[in-house]
């Protein structure tokens, strides 16, 4: 019999998604080390261990990679060589380098999953700022279009809009010229932006949560309402969508694909991230067994959680509305409501649309709780204060 709870996990990244990764893993009991730059990050007062060093020092590492069974990540921009050299030298990684450099690219990811006849929006490399002429002629309308570097990118930064052909050379320059690394994509005009959370095992075995509704501020996720309200049509193309993406990319743990529901109900995929997810927040309280758990449950090769939604749920993302000490306003006046459940990433910077933290309502009637929602996210901010001395 395999004792798990001596499996050692490290994680790189010490944010809030590797945080709750780790309120996960010490409920199993497992031991757990992160590799992160910042000394106070929100991971670093639950880590059995935390390795302070860059997301590029390829001996921190080798060291993380010495003192763990298992390595996992909370986000994509990280030094993907070097886990291949330590992937080749046996050392247990998931989601597997491959899918990580593959997704980290947008184009390559999209090129992907269009040769797995995946529905995406049309795209193409850009290797010539010309060539966005040439591509909005292939357009039946040819604007507007949507410029991104194929690399880095995060909440809307590394995309802008090319809104009329007079735009084009500013969008180029916008991201930082050609050299950058950009792609182009046709503008989907959608009625509504949802995202999917799955779940892969070792095993090949796969579980696919309740398809969910988001709404971006300023390219932020601002606020996620489960069940998505779409058609039953679109629900079950985006589940059986999410489910072919696990396929193609074989990666274990827990990926977000987020997708674009048209008019006409088709559903395209945006884009993919191989890690729990911003939007999935809402599984934490809505879900019997949440992203999370079922991330760590992956990599360590143990059975999946029921992924049933509990009751609607909505999410709602609490950022940063002012630079300084971070403070939360609002607390004891939103608890008032029972049925909130807030989570505090536990930053001590507040920063202009950061995110600080969020809040779920879970209630019976969707329309109730998205009620509720609002009502708390007027009262409860996080602001910057001053230093003291």
């Amino acid at each position: 019999m395999i004792d798990y709870t001596k499996k050692r996990i490290g994680i790189i990244g010490g944010g809030q998604l590797g945080k709750m990764m780790i309120l996960e893993a010490k409920r199993l009991g497992f031991y757990v080390v992160t590799l992160d730059p910042t000394p106070d990050c929100p991971s670093h007062g639950i880590s059995d261990e935390h390795i302070i060093a860059e997301f590029d020092d390829q001996a921190a590492y080798f060291e993380l990679a010495q003192k763990v069974d298992v390595i996992t990540y909370e986000f994509e921009h990280i030094n993907a060589e070097t886990l291949d050299l330590l992937e080749k030298e046996n050392h247990t990684i998931y989601p597997s380098v491959t899918a990580l450099k593959t997704i980290k690219n947008k184009f390559l990811q999209k090129h992907e999953l269009a040769d797995n006849a995946i529905p995406v929006p049309i795209f193409m490399e850009l290797h010539e700022t010309s060539h966005i002429f040439k591509f909005a002629e292939m357009c039946a309308l040819p604007y507007p279009l949507m410029l991104k570097t194929t690399t880095g990118g995060y909440d809307g930064k590394g995309n802008t809009l090319i809104e009329n052909e007079a735009d084009v050379f500013d969008a180029v320059t916008r991201l930082g010229g050609i050299k950058q690394g950009l792609m182009l994509e046709k503008f989907i005009p959608f009625k509504k932006e949802i995202s999917v959370i799955a779940c892969r095992g070792i095993d090949g075995k796969r579980v696919i949560y309740p398809v969910a509704e988001n709404h971006h501020v300023n390219s932020i996720l601002d606020i996620t309402v489960v069940p998505a309200r779409i058609s039953k049509t679109a629900l079950d193309n985006a589940a059986l969508i999410a489910d072919k993406v696990m396929q193609v990319f074989e990666g274990v743990g827990t990926f977000c694909i987020e997708m674009f529901v048209t008019e006409d109900d088709r559903v395209l995929v945006n884009e993919i991230a191989p890690r729990p997810h911003n939007s999935g927040h809402y599984t934490i309280e809505g879900c019997f067994a949440n992203q999370f758990e079922n991330h760590i449950r992956a990599i360590i090769g143990l059975p999946f959680g029921n992924v049933d939604l509990i009751s609607p749920t909505v999410m709602v993302n609490l950022l940063g509305e002012s630079d300084g000490v971070a403070q939360l306003v609002g607390l004891e006046e939103a608890y008032r409501d029972p049925n909130i459940h807030i989570h505090l990433y536990g930053k001590s910077e507040s920063k202009t649309s950061r995110k600080m933290g969020h809040f779920t309502i879970v209630d019976e009637d969707l329309e109730v709780a998205l009620e509720k929602a609002m009502k708390i996210k007027s009262m409860v901010k996080v602001v910057g204060g001053a230093r003291g001395f």
